[in-house]
This record gives C-alpha cells, sequence and structure tokens, in this order.
C-alpha cells in the first residue's frame, strides 16, 4: 500500500505537460481545484471529470498510475461517504434500524466523492509532471509579490519543494522497515485496532531516526555549500513563458467559465 501513494512523485516521460511552465501547473491545479467547489450539479462535475481526462492523456502517465495513489485515501474516502450518507437530514429514501438515507444525503455523498478524487488525481497530475527543483523555482516566482508583507517566499518555498521530495523516500524507507521486522516475526495485520497500533511501535521509532538523520545531512550539505536563503540568489535556467505557456493559461480560464457558468447556472 505504500508504494501505492503517488503524491511527491515525479514520472519521467515527455510530453507538453512536463514541457510547461511550473507556475501554469500551480495555477491550473490551484484553480481546478477551487472550481470544484462552485458547482451546483454534476454538469459542472462532469465538465471538469472531461478536462480532468484530456489533461491526463495530454501528460503521458499511465492512468492507472494515477489510480493507484486513491488507495491510499480509501478510507478516508469512506469516511466521508458514511458521514454525508447517514448524517445529512433531508426527504428519506431508505430507513435501516436507526440509520436514515436521505435524498439529499445521497446526493451529498456522491458530490463530495466525486470532488475528493478528482482533487486527490488533479493534484497528483502536478507533481507527476513537475521535478522538484522547478515546483520550488514556480512557488517561489508565484508568491514573489509576498515579499512585500514581508513573507520569506524563497524559504517557504524551498520547506515546501523538500517536504514534497522527502514523502517517496519516507515511504520507501518505511516499506524497507515494515519488511525487516516482518522478516524478525512483527506482525502488523492481525488483532484488532489497540494490538495493530502497538505494533506500529517498533516501525515509528526507527523511521523517527531515519528522519532526523536525513535532516540534519540535508543541513549539513547545504551549510556546506554555504546556503544562506533566497537573498542575491540567481538562477541557472530561469523561467520564462512561452506561447504554451500562455495557450494553457487560455484553455484553463475557457474552463473555468464554461464550468462555473454551467455548474452553477444549468439546471
Amino acid at each position: 500500500m505504500l508504494r501505492d501513494i503517488t503524491l511527491g512523485q515525479y514520472y519521467q516521460t515527455d510530453s507538453i505537460l512536463h514541457r510547461l511552465d511550473p507556475r501554469v501547473k500551480l495555477a491550473g491545479t490551484l484553480l481546478y481545484i477551487v472550481s470544484l467547489f462552485f458547482f451546483r450539479n454534476f454538469i459542472g462535475y462532469f465538465i471538469a471529470a472531461v478536462f480532468l481526462a484530456l489533461v491526463i492523456k495530454l501528460s503521458h502517465v499511465p492512468f492507472k498510475f494515477m489510480v493507484k495513489g486513491m488507495k491510499a485515501i480509501l478510507f478516508l474516502l469512506l469516511i466521508t461517504v458514511v458521514f454525508n450518507l447517514f448524517l445529512t437530514p433531508g426527504e428519506t429514501l431508505v430507513s435501516l434500524w436507526k440509520f436514515t438515507i436521505t435524498k439529499e444525503g445521497l446526493r451529498t455523498a456522491v458530490t463530495m466523492a466525486v470532488r475528493l478524487v478528482m482533487l486527490v488525481i488533479g493534484s497528483s497530475i502536478m507533481t507527476l509532471t513537475t521535478t522538484p527543483n522547478n515546483l520550488t523555482d514556480g512557488m517561489e516566482k508565484g508568491m514573489r509579490p509576498l515579499r512585500i508583507f514581508k513573507v520569506p517566499v524563497h524559504e517557504v518555498a524551498m520547506m515546501m519543494s523538500i517536504a514534497l521530495r522527502f514523502i517517496p523516500i519516507l515511504l520507501e524507507e518505511t516499506d524497507k522497515i515494515m519488511k525487516a521486522q516482518i522478516a524478525r516475526g512483527a506482525d502488523f495485520e492481525s488483532g484488532n485496532l489497540v494490538k495493530r497500533a502497538k505494533a506500529l511501535v517498533p516501525l515509528l521509532v526507527p523511521l523517527f531516526i531515519s528522519a532526523f538523520r536525513r535532516a540534519n545531512d540535508l543541513a549539513m550539505a547545504m551549510e556546506a555549500r554555504c546556503y544562506r536563503g533566497g537573498e542575491g540568489r540567481t538562477k541557472m535556467k530561469p523561467l520564462a513563458y512561452q506561447k504554451r505557456d500562455r495557450a494553457a493559461y487560455l484553455c484553463i480560464f475557457v474552463y473555468l467559465a464554461v464550468s462555473i457558468g454551467a455548474g452553477r447556472l444549468m439546471i
């Protein structure tokens, strides 16, 4: 299951999405997520699904690879659906003992499930098609106006990039430790919830030690290279918008106009 988490991973291939400016992908992902909360009917979600499918096709990333990442949020998705299905008041459809399924609850549960799936896949596309270095540069450029408010933009972008980069590394480390513990007789799957939680202690302790060791090694490497933050730093490959980036912005705004308009105005 740990290997099924795709968030933070980069998929190496050649596509038009990989060649786009990281600022376009960051802005597009943010606007796509925001658009999901403006729909009032399923026409908007249908348009969002078609747009997402087109983006996946252009990315040249296998759809199975993206769907594999949904296994990590399956439990969260199930909780969201169950809570909305049984705890939303409204017109009763089915009554089972003390549990009641309402028309509004069913609609809300389906809407939240679709929204969560699209949100996760849409966010994964950004990290799968953007290298950590480009992601850092894009976030730093995009947040540059915040310097007016004395926000350390470079440092914030660097921390976010390092966090995303460490996700697959820590998952791989967790998988190795888990296999080593299983080889020594550890059991992580049998027993009730309390026993499973106690069984994770031999896994968490070496994982935290490994994470702190990696963080210390990274800090020493940055100090050895005289890293002093973003003040006065230059870029070996400065970001510059191309024609394809402007065309991508146009496609995003057309999608926003069509999807939000259809999702809010049409019945």
